[in-house]
Order: C-alpha cells, then structure tokens, then sequence
C-alpha cells in the first residue's frame, strides 16, 4: 500500500462484480460527505470504461487519460458536481487500460498524491472485479470499502474480492456495504455470514486477522431509479428518500475516526 504522507482519507470503492451500484455509492456518499462540511474529490478509476460523468449528467471537455498523456492538467480536467464534490473523470473505451502498464501505474500514483494534498476524501471509484488495474488503484488507498447486493453472485464475487485484497495487500479491515438490501436485519445477517468465511477460509493464511467493518446498506428504493433514469443524484434531487438517508448515515459512520466506529458499531 502506498506510504505517502496526505492530508486526505483516500478510500477505494470497488466491488466483485458489476451493476451492484458502486459508482452510485460513490457519488451519493461523495454528496453525503461534502454536506457534513468535507472537501471531497471523486476519481474515476475505471480506466477504459468510465461512466461516473454519464450518472452526473457531467459533459467533460478532457479526462483523466488527458492529465496521465500530458496533454493538459488536473486543474483543467476536475469538474464541479451537483452536491458540492469534485470529480475526475476518464475516459471510455481506451484498450490501452485494459492492462496495467508501468507508466499507467506510475501516472496514476502521481494523479492521485498531488489529489490528496487538497481534499479531504479522496473517493477512487474503481472497476468492478480483481483484475491488475482494480488492484494496484485499491492499493493506492488507505481503505477500501466493498459494495454488494443481497444476490448470492455478488456475495460471492465479494467474497473473492475481500479474499484477493486480504491476502495480496495485508490489509486487516475492509469497508462492507450491502446495496438493495431488503432492511438493516437482512443486511447484518449477511455481513456476519461473509465475516464467518473469512474467518474460515482466509483468516487462516494471514498473520493478523481480517475484520469487516459493516458500515450499513442501503435499502432498495424506487427513487434510485428514477434519479439514474433522469441522470440525477439521488442524494441532492431526493434527500428524503430511504436510500438518501441511508447513505447520510453511511457517510456518518466512514467519518467517524476507527476506534469510534468500532464504538457506534
């Protein structure tokens, strides 16, 4: 994991498997946060297919593969977002990203330490899965919050997922939300089944055990898709919808400091 020193929280958010709402995760949780007062800046990691502009109704003159080729500066490629945060966005349909090159590697890690000197958060909104580029983006990070659904597919790609960044990375904590899930009890049931074959499988191999700190879910709720059928944020265009309030308290547990969170867990 990266050793550099930054003022910002850096937190990958990726996940096992696609269409669980990770980059919805990421943007509303960027609002949530950006509304308790935080600078907040969200990175489209997903080199290559990069869709965070799209959900925002963002129109990019230049992106991230711009800055990373030289041909203009991160100044001139962030854009503001509804909500108050930041974005970075990339590019989509590059081959060139498909795998992780050095310079792809070094360019990155540069973008993303001159990022964290001036934001608080720094949101790597990664592609889904456990290829080369989704890891190295999640080892630039200080944590790593994974998003899955109630189906046994994503909970199992999750589960590959939490294993790979556990055993490859050493981490001892990651971040678990469970989207569409049904209510609280459904979601806590399934986070300490997931935990119970961690402890199982993984926890075995590693020299410090593995925790997953279940920060909560997000009930399913028709107004998501509404807000993506109309490229809206969910968290700005109905903050009082139940998937609103419930990334409010997602963004409410992630900025507690971790002793804390273990606390008001």
């Amino acid at each position: 994991m990266s050793s550099a020193r930054s003022k910002a929280r850096i937190l990958a958010i990726t996940s096992g498997k696609g269409g669980v709402g990770k980059t919805f995760v990421a943007a509303n949780l960027a609002a949530a946060l950006t509304k308790r007062g935080r600078r907040v800046l969200v990175l489209d990691a997903d080199l290559g297919l990069a869709n965070l502009d799209v959900i925002l109704n963002l129109y990019p003159k230049a992106t991230l593969h711009d800055a990373m080729s030289g041909k203009c500066s991160i100044e001139e490629i962030v854009l503001a977002a509804p909500g108050g945060f930041w974005i970075l966005p990339a590019a989509s349909g590059l081959v060139e990203y498909s795998r992780l090159t050095g310079d792809v590697q070094d360019n990155l890690r540069q973008i993303i330490d001159a990022l964290s000197r001036q934001y608080d958060y720094l949101l790597l909104d990664t592609g889904a899965g456990i290829s080369d580029l989704v890891l190295y983006t999640a080892s630039l990070a200080q944590e790593v919050l994974v998003v899955a659904t109630p189906e046994p597919a994503s909970i199992a790609d999750a589960y590959a997922t939490i294993k790979v960044l556990a055993t490859m990375q050493q981490r001892t904590s990651i971040n678990l939300v469970f989207n569409q899930a049904r209510d609280a009890a459904e979601a806590r049931k399934l986070a300490q089944q997931l935990q119970q074959v961690v402890d199982r499988f993984v926890n075995a191999q590693l020299a410090i055990a593995l925790k997953l700190e279940h920060l909560g879910y997000i009930p399913s709720d028709p107004a998501v898709r509404a807000a993506a059928r109309k490229r809206r944020l969910l968290f700005v265009d109905t903050p009082e919808a139940p998937a609103s309030k419930a990334v409010a308290a997602l963004a409410q547990a992630l900025d507690l400091p971790v002793k804390e969170r273990a606390a008001h867990a």
